[in-house]
């Protein structure tokens, strides 16, 4: 006769029989005993290796498929509703496409035009400049008796005629842009406390000197043309008084085209602004 077992390590009842001597012989139970638990050990252990050898990897593709019939299953009568697919291997890339990444963009066309700036353009010859530098002395210097434009006309061009049959220029200095630095000059040292023609002349030639210092073709000019009764010490105190106040001013409309568009238009307006009297009075 044997011993019998009755063991259920699995959902399925398993009967061990192990071979042995009757159970009189207490020592060979205990043998018997043994070793059953040791086939017990054995057929679990074996189990387990086979559970999980079957636990493999699912095929991408099967699993794909598998959603597919159990989500047509489910809703026969219903729309179709995308099901997650296990996404598969990425193609190989050509060798043109393994170092570099192409990227395809397609320029969509837009109802936006590009809009440039505002340009601000002044004309005006080098007479009229001239006339509406003059006429800003008229206004600025109202207490000096008898001034007139043509005055600051005279004293201009007899300085620039000067330096021209001397031989320091080859070139005249009067073109539109001098006259626009020459009056950014005079509109920061002119005041209209000056009554006397003789002192304007001597500012203006001060102021003249430094113009033509600053934007004439040469390195030096003399100063006499630029001198009034040759009184040196009033000319050099007036000329570093420029220099020490709008020096600035001066680096300033010469680097920066917006500022020396404004003072344009400012020279421009002083001319304007006795066509506009006149035409009052006319009325």
């Amino acid at each position: 006769m044997g011993t019998i077992l009755s063991l259920s390590p699995t959902s399925q009842k398993t009967t061990i029989v192990v071979d042995g001597p009757e159970p009189n012989d207490k020592s060979l139970k205990k043998h018997s005993v043994l070793e059953s638990a040791l086939s017990l050990k054995r057929f679990v252990t074996n189990s387990a290796r086979r559970n999980i050898g079957k636990k493999v990897n699912p095929d991408p593709q099967q699993l794909n498929n598998e959603n597919l019939k159990t989500a047509q299953h489910l809703s026969p009568n219903r729309e179709s509703v995308p099901v997650p697919t296990v996404p598969s291997q990425n193609p190989p890339l050509t060798p043109s496409q393994s170092g570099k990444k192409v990227i395809s963009v397609q320029k969509q066309p837009s109802n936006l035009s590009l809009v440039s700036p505002r340009r601000v353009i002044v004309q005006a010859s080098t007479g009229e400049l001239l006339l509406c530098l003059g006429e800003f002395f008229c206004r600025r210097c109202c207490k000096i008796k008898g001034l007139n434009s043509n005055d600051i006309i005279i004293w201009f061009r007899n300085v620039d005629r000067t330096l021209l049959l001397q031989g320091w220029q080859d070139q005249g200095f009067i073109t539109p842009a001098s006259l626009v630095f020459v009056y950014l000059i005079c509109r920061e040292t002119v005041t209209d406390n000056v009554c006397d023609r003789g002192e304007l002349q001597g500012i203006f030639l001060s102021c003249l000197y430094m113009a033509y210092s600053y934007m004439g073709n040469e390195i030096s000019y003399p100063i006499t043309p630029f001198m009034v009764e040759g009184n040196r010490e009033t000319f050099w105190d007036l000329a570093l008084g420029i220099i020490d106040n709008i020096s600035d001013k001066m680096l300033e409309i010469n680097i920066d085209p917006h500022v020396f568009t404004e003072v344009f238009q400012e020279l421009k307006g002083e001319g304007e602004t006795k066509e506009a009297k006149g035409s009052d009075l006319d009325r």
